[in-house]
């Protein structure tokens, strides 16, 4: 999931998706690339399950899953936790070294 939200454009796509739902060849428009680089960067985010295709009519509209935005806040929420409470023993460790 990370991986996937780690391109511009994949976040981007993201953002717009979660604001409403987008054919595939609306999204491409905002893009300087072609629209088959736009469906791979939504084929990545699909895997990632950031985001959802399905078929109405000849479009393929995408929808943004924010569930999976809110695991992936989660779990880096649960990092913070861990790397304050690490930052916090060291700066106990250092308050009490005695040199």
């Amino acid at each position: 999931m990370f991986r996937a939200l780690a391109d511009a454009t994949r976040r981007d796509i993201v953002r717009r998706t979660l604001a409403g739902e987008a054919s595939v060849s609306e999204l491409a428009v905002a893009y300087d690339m072609s629209w088959a680089a736009v469906q791979k960067h939504i084929a990545v985010l699909e895997g990632a399950g950031l985001v959802t295709k399905h078929k109405s009519g000849r479009e393929r509209l995408v929808r943004g899953n924010p569930e999976q935005l809110r695991r992936a806040q989660s779990l880096l929420d649960r990092y913070e936790q861990i790397w304050r409470s690490r930052i916090d023993r060291l700066d106990a460790l250092l308050l009490d070294d005695p040199s």
